[in-house]
């Protein structure tokens, strides 16, 4: 069962385009499982991390993405293992391996642009 989602296994690979919190113990689970994975690693107390997260929901709406949030105040292993130093953190992974990796917000047209880099 993917912990954080609450879903059985199976049905890893078909929550693209959805927005997930997933936690340390489904992370690996999650990347691997789907075959574009923007992970988001953030904080509640964190001004732009609020500022990206509608911007996140309207990629997944928008693009054959899953979009997995890491709360960084309940789950460091995850963010310790990808050297996140600052958030917002975003990891693009593509087949479970990352593709890249940035620091801070940004616009839509910014990360639409740095999305389409790597996707199309």
């Amino acid at each position: 069962m993917l912990i954080g989602y609450g879903l059985p296994e199976h049905y890893v690979g078909v929550i693209m385009g959805q927005v997930i919190e997933v936690n340390d113990a489904d992370f690996d689970m999650v990347t691997k499982g789907n075959e574009w994975v923007l992970v988001d690693f953030w904080a509640p107390w964190c001004g732009p991390c609020k500022m990206i997260a509608p911007i996140l929901h309207e990629i997944a709406d928008e693009r054959d993405i899953t979009i997995a949030k890491v709360n960084t105040d309940v789950n460091q292993m995850a963010p310790g293992k990808y050297n996140v130093r600052g958030i917002p953190n975003l990891i693009l992974f593509h087949n479970g391996e990352p593709v890249e990796q940035i620091t801070g917000a940004m616009p839509k047209p910014g990360m639409d642009n740095w999305l389409n880099r790597h996707m199309i």
